[in-house]
C-alpha cells in the first residue's frame, strides 16, 4: 500500500520516537489544524491515552479572542497542569508531520517552562 507524503512523515517521526521510548517515559503527540491545536500523552506499552488537552474544550474556547500562538500556550499550560497532577514529568515529544517551528515550538517551550522534560 502506497502512503501519501504526510502519512509517511508522521509514520517516520513517530516510529523514531517509539523505538527509543522506554517504560519510564510517555509520548506526547501533537496535532494542529488551521485554527486549533491539540495534544495527548500516550502510554505506548499499553496503547492508551493518559492525558489530553485541546483548544476546542469549552473552558479554553470560551476565553477571550486570542491568536493561535497564545492559544498554543494556553493548551500547553493546561496539559502541563494535568500531567503534574498525574506526576508525569518525563516525556518524548512527537511532533508528527509538523516542523519544530511556530506554534509547535511555542507549545514545547511552554511545556518546558512548566516542568516537563524532553
Amino acid at each position: 500500500m502506497k502512503l501519501d507524503t504526510s502519512k509517511r512523515k508522521r509514520f517516520r517521526v513517530s516510529n523514531k520516537v517509539k523505538k527509543v521510548a522506554s517504560n519510564d517515559r510517555f509520548r506526547l503527540s501533537i496535532s494542529r489544524s488551521t485554527k486549533n491545536i491539540s495534544a495527548q500523552i500516550i502510554d505506548d506499552s499499553k496503547s492508551i491515552t493518559l492525558i489530553s488537552a485541546s483548544s476546542v474544550e469549552k473552558d479554553i474556547k470560551s476565553s477571550s479572542k486570542v491568536n493561535k500562538t497564545e492559544l498554543s500556550k494556553i493548551v500547553a499550560e493546561k496539559l502541563a497542569k494535568k500531567a503534574q497532577e498525574k506526576k508525569i514529568t518525563k516525556i518524548y515529544f512527537d511532533r508528527g508531520i509538523y516542523k519544530y517551528h511556530g506554534r509547535v515550538k511555542v507549545f514545547a517551550e511552554t511545556l518546558r517552562k512548566h516542568g516537563m522534560e524532553f
